[in-house]
């Protein structure tokens, strides 16, 4: 089969179209003709070599994929050769088969395209699972999503109002500001005109004054990590959660322990990648559970920024770098041959 390689790390042309082994299919787990693959920051990471590969996963990069089941192992009876479905992987999208572990699959509902159910698995399974499962957003509190125009901030928008929470996004132009309106940001913080602690405050201040707390954010969703921990602790309100799911900006800060334990806040950093396999079943579980009918009725769309061939994987990962793309960047495996 074809896949993207790294031979050796670096710049966008170290991602190598080339000819690797199709891969073992393992009990439990199901062969993916794939049709096509999302593209996410981790890919980047990996491909600058400081992202490796959880140990015995595949070197191949890419963490989720639409395609066919084309194959079925061992203990494999809830899904059927010739099924159109997205996946959650641990890597190895960038190719044209995957095997993927059954519990990490999910159907393609009837009114979606096979590339737009590509764009689905990663975004919502990391937001799910970091702002509902974890941090526990209830409706009618305040979501702060740092990277509005992402994928995964676009993904945040669409579903913590499909759950009755409300949400702010930070962005850094007026074309992702208008598209986060439009999408349905209650409210949209441009981090290169204005402070967003300041902002949030003032955002929230009369939701959170009813409520008997400070003004601040309920939950953060941070992609920044280091840079920003003291103003996302400064930001959130009382009993606030600050979810960390990307080291953008660093991975050293100091935290004032006493502005934690004055309000009860609280931080957490989570990846998803490197979960155990039972842990990811049961995240992609409770999205097709709570999320997916959404899918199904239109309530949360993919977002598609552009897609380009496998072959120009280098070039859809820089995309993602320039910052300019707005929801995913997909990669057409069907049309690699």
């Amino acid at each position: 089969m074809f896949a993207i390689t790294i031979p050796n790390p670096g710049g966008p042309a170290a991602l190598v179209l080339d000819e690797a082994p199709v891969p073992d299919l393992a009990p439990g787990s199901v062969l993916v003709k794939v049709h096509t693959a999302g593209v996410n920051r981790a890919d980047i990471l990996q491909r600058q070599g400081h992202y490796d590969p959880p140990e015995g996963a595949t070197r191949i990069p890419g963490l989720e994929v639409s395609g066919t089941i084309i194959e079925l192992g061992a203990e494999v009876t809830d899904w059927e050769v010739g099924q159109h479905v997205a996946a959650l992987l641990t890597g190895g999208g960038y190719a044209e088969i995957v095997d993927v572990p059954a519990g990490q699959l999910l159907p393609v509902p009837e009114n979606l395209t096979l590339q737009e159910a590509a764009a689905l698995p990663e975004a919502l399974c990391t937001v799910h699972s970091n702002v509902f499962a974890a941090a526990r957003l209830l409706p009618g509190e305040w979501l702060l999503a740092h990277g509005g125009g992402s994928g995964i901030g676009t993904a945040a928008i669409q579903l913590a109002r499909a759950l009755g929470a409300k949400v702010a996004v930070t962005v850094g132009s007026q074309r992702k500001a208008d598209f986060c309106t439009e999408l349905g940001a209650d409210a949209v913080i441009n981090y290169r005109e204005e402070d967003f602690v300041e902002r949030i405050r003032a955002i929230t201040a009369a939701d959170q004054e009813a409520a008997g707390a400070r003004p601040g954010a309920d939950v953060i969703l941070d992609l920044i990590g280091a840079k920003y921990l003291e103003r996302n602790i400064k930001a959130l309100s009382d009993d606030g959660r600050l979810m960390i799911i990307g080291l953008q900006g660093g991975v050293k800060a100091e935290i004032n322990l006493n502005a934690l334990m004055r309000a009860r806040k609280s931080v957490m950093g989570t990846t998803l990648r490197a979960r155990p396999g039972r842990q990811k079943a049961a995240i992609v579980e409770q999205v097709r559970r709570d999320v997916w009918p959404l899918v199904a009725d239109g309530t949360i769309k993919p977002i598609i920024h552009s897609v380009l061939p496998l072959a120009d994987a280098g070039e859809a990962q820089q995309l993602l770098e320039n910052g300019d793309s707005i929801g995913k960047v997909l990669l057409d495996v069907e049309g690699v041959r």
